[in-house]
């Protein structure tokens, strides 16, 4: 099946019905997608990063659990495919297919599909709409990045700090010094760098194709990437997807922070699911560059606009009296593209 999951897009496929060897399997997604080739013209790839994307679902045997997701993102123009990282804008479309595959038995008006996400072995609760015991993709839910609105598809996130790094801060610091620019090395569900736009020679305000064109920026933070893979727990980051690389400024529009994200080698045309989860408890990490720049509200339950270049992505954060992230949840949509059969 392929589904339009936030701002992704990418090929849905029961585990039982791929090859159980990795390689075999990787081989037959770099077909489907067309990789490598910066077209992807032989495949169903969309010659971005952005759809081209993969996930492999499960009937769960975990306790608590409805079903287990297994992430991968097939590089575009590389014969790659990583388990690397989570995708939070996937996972929006996890909820809907399990249903409509039958794993999970639709139950009122509203069902609560429970996710265990195995590449983070963290958890994941999505909403999603079913009057009727039917999957509905129709709604007033709007997000940035996607046109129209759709069937909201609330997504709680439980347990997500130190998914990928071992810790939230895995150098056991607010801010850290890497090639003469402070970052914050952060994974609360998403391995990130944060640093300030202007430490790097930007505003931190440009659109994408300005960002992609700026290849003196693209080779100073990769440097910064490669630099921070061993301190973060993720070992040699060269062929890897992570950490994405989340470069703030001060809000303009009424939000908590303004970024851009690179993931990590291109601009993102907005931020992905988990990042703007990372980006935002960044924020309320005192001393750290981002919280030199945000603007936070106050109470225990914050809702942090994270303005990116084509919108914003709100986070709703419950923190603990110390000021720590509990939990997370933000609103995604998904919608069902086609459902038959791809050709290798």
């Amino acid at each position: 099946m392929w589904m339009r999951g936030g701002t992704s897009k990418g090929g849905y496929f029961l585990k039982d019905d791929l090859p159980t060897d990795t390689a075999a399997r990787d081989a037959f997604l770099l077909g489907v997608m067309g990789s490598p080739d910066p077209r992807q013209i032989d495949g169903m790839g969309g010659a971005d990063p952005l759809t081209s994307k993969v996930a492999v679902v499960s009937k769960s045997t975990r306790e608590g659990i409805d079903v287990d997701y297994l992430f991968l993102q097939v590089f575009v123009d590389q014969a790659i495919v990583s388990d690397a990282q989570n995708c939070g804008n996937i996972l929006a479309g996890i909820g809907p297919f399990a249903i409509e595959r039958g794993l999970v038995d639709a139950s009122g008006d509203e069902t609560r599909v429970a996710i265990y996400m195995e590449n983070t072995g963290q958890v994941a609760v999505a909403t999603v709409q079913t009057p009727g015991g039917q999957v509905s993709y129709a709604g007033d839910a709007a997000i940035d990045g996607v046109p129209g609105t759709h069937a909201p598809v609330p997504l709680e996130f439980r347990d997500t700090a130190g998914s990928s790094c071992g810790a939230l801060l895995p150098s056991g610091n607010a801010v850290d010094v890497v090639n003469g620019v402070p970052v914050t090395l952060i994974d609360n569900g998403m391995p990130c760098v944060v640093m300030k736009a202007e430490d790097v020679g930007i505003t931190g305000y440009e659109d994408r194709d300005s960002l992609d064109a700026n290849t003196e920026l693209k080779a100073k933070i990769e440097a910064i990437r490669l630099a921070v893979g061993e301190t973060m727990n993720l070992g040699d980051v060269k062929e890897k997807s992570v950490p994405k690389m989340m470069l703030v400024a001060r809000p303009k529009n009424g939000g908590a922070i303004t970024v851009r994200s690179f993931i990590p080698h291109r601009a993102h045309a907005t931020i992905g699911v988990l990042g703007a989860v990372s980006v935002a408890t960044a924020c309320l990490i005192e001393g750290s560059p981002a919280a030199e720049l945000a603007e936070i509200p106050e109470g225990l339950r914050k809702t942090l606009s994270v303005e990116h270049p084509t919108g914003e992505m709100s986070c709703v954060l419950e923190t603990d009296e110390g000021g720590n992230v509990k939990t997370a949840a933000l609103l995604r949509t998904a919608r069902k593209l086609m459902d038959g059969i791809v050709y290798v």
